[in-house]
């Protein structure tokens, strides 16, 4: 059973960064596509960066600069480096996995509907 789990989010003010992680277990497939999505209530979730196992890896125009998304050496935990927030990034932020590497190209930006596996999210607040 695939198992992700975010944590790292927090409260801080406009400039600031936090790191958020995410730790996967039971995923023992070594082609995957992962991402982190954030929704804000009211509004669709959107694809905030994606890597996947071909290297790929591709960011929301609005983070561009920003943020880095990044594993560790044993894929075991998904980061995203979240640097000069903006109280535009508030939300909740959920890391997501799927076995289809083709997956992360396309739905960075978008709602991500389609990706097998989903945390439980972990909640970003910027104050301005």
């Amino acid at each position: 059973q695939v198992n992700l789990e975010e944590s790292g989010g927090g409260s801080v003010q406009s400039g600031g960064s936090l790191r958020l992680s995410c730790k996967v277990s039971g995923y023992t497939r070594s082609e995957f596509c992962m991402g982190w999505w954030r929704q804000v209530p009211g509004k669709e979730r959107e694809g905030v960066a994606t890597l996947n196992s071909d290297g790929i890896i591709r960011y929301l125009e609005s983070v561009k600069g920003r943020f880095t998304i990044s594993q560790d050496n044993a894929r075991t935990t998904l980061l995203l480096q979240m640097d000069n927030l903006q109280p535009d990034d508030t939300g909740m932020y959920y890391c997501a996995a799927d076995p289809a590497v083709n997956k992360c190209p396309v739905l960075t930006g978008t709602a991500g509907g389609g990706m097998d596996y989903w945390g439980q999210g972990t909640q970003v607040t910027v104050s301005s």
